[in-house]
């Protein structure tokens, strides 16, 4: 796939709407960048699923995994001056919500301009000033005048998803991207990306992607894909936070421009310690910069595939610089490594060296 190709593909999966339990339109941009080399399939939680046509059915099973969802919002209520009470889907940290530019989905699946409210200094109290916002305190203003003009006329009541409006960009100069939702679009434009490089290469597995849904408020989807595939080997994309503008280097341990990061532990996941180091000697191979990273914090799919049938899973994160906020950064050539990287293990891949994963002695 061509650089244009690639950005193209980026932007567009960044600009599409999918908070949790309403990737419809993630899922549907899934198909249709992948149904010309893969079978295809959407379940009843917006699931989609790519299967190289190559597939034999008597191979061992690579899922691929990414997710679908970002961090949104969805409606609690209508006040009665018109403002939308709303509540969190997904980690947001509540000063990085205020005065926020966002869509919210109507009824008919139309998206309306609102702002997430704030009150002007002018009339607020020194305390106000110094107080830490509470999201339950806060509300979504669409230019409504009242509580009946936001359901009869905007068709806005409860249960309308809000996602952040952010247009993806990118700068040729230092092929950075400053867009939203790059956790985990990014992982989602992989996905298409390997089924665009895997579908013409000779391999001894069969392989099926599966962009998940629900991520961000508990792994949800996941533990249907993962359930339908029958996984064997697992290998999951992961728009991954950078931590090298708040870290020493010493301990920083994902960066822009550093390459690929190969997820060791985080608070949910343990990788398979021999494919993670078959993955690392891969890197080292073919001379793509990565990283390795212990995590204090966070939960991925990874947790879920291993789950099942404990099929050996590794995460392969793509950096992000201020994930769970509207407004993030990602480099180019950090997703054409992480990319590189996968495509390379899935050649090396067979059921010999899927076996060796299992640790046997004997």
């Amino acid at each position: 796939m061509k650089d244009k190709d690639q950005i193209d593909l980026i932007k567009d999966f960044s600009n599409a709407n999918g908070a949790p339990g309403f990737e419809q339109e993630v899922a549907n941009l899934f198909i249709n960048k992948t149904s010309s080399k893969s079978d295809t399939d959407i379940d009843g939680i917006f699931n989609s699923y790519a299967s190289l046509k190559s597939n034999t059915g008597h191979r061992p099973v690579v899922q691929l995994d990414a997710h679908a969802d970002a961090v949104g919002f969805i409606v609690q209520a209508v006040r009665p001056n018109g403002l939308l009470k709303f509540v969190a889907l997904g980690g947001w940290i509540p000063t990085n919500i205020p005065a926020m530019k966002v869509r919210v989905r109507n009824k008919h699946g139309e998206y309306v301009t609102g702002v997430v409210a704030t009150k002007p200094p002018h009339f607020m109290t020194d305390f106000e000033k110094k107080a830490l916002p509470v999201i339950s305190d806060m509300s979504i203003d669409i230019g409504s005048l009242s509580r009946e003009e936001t359901i009869n006329e905007f068709e806005i009541d409860t249960g309308c998803p809000i996602v952040p409006d952010v247009e993806c960009e990118y700068n040729p100069k230092n092929k950075m991207f400053f867009g939203k939702d790059f956790d985990n679009r990014l992982g989602a434009a992989a996905l298409v990306n390997m089924i665009d490089n895997l579908d013409s290469l000779p391999l001894s597995v069969d392989v099926v992607a599966a962009l998940s849904t629900q991520e961000e408020v508990g792994l949800r989807g996941v533990h249907a894909t993962t359930r339908k595939i029958n996984t064997d080997l697992g290998i999951v994309f992961e728009g991954c936070p950078c931590d090298d503008t708040f870290y020493p280097d010493w301990l920083a341990q994902t960066g822009l421009k550093r390459g690929p990061m190969l997820r060791d532990m985080d608070t949910s996941f343990i990788a398979n310690p021999i494919f993670e180091n078959f993955a690392d000697a891969i890197a080292n191979e073919y001379q793509i910069p990565h990283t390795r990273s212990v995590r204090t914090g966070g939960g991925v799919n990874g947790a879920v595939v291993e789950y099942y049938e404990g099929a050996p899973t590794i995460v392969v994160g793509i950096p992000v610089r201020y994930e769970h906020t509207a407004y993030n950064w990602a480099n180019l050539e950090d997703f054409q490594n992480a990319v590189k990287l996968v495509t390379k293990i899935i050649e090396k891949m067979d059921m010999v060296t899927i076996k060796s994963f299992r640790g046997q002695t004997h």
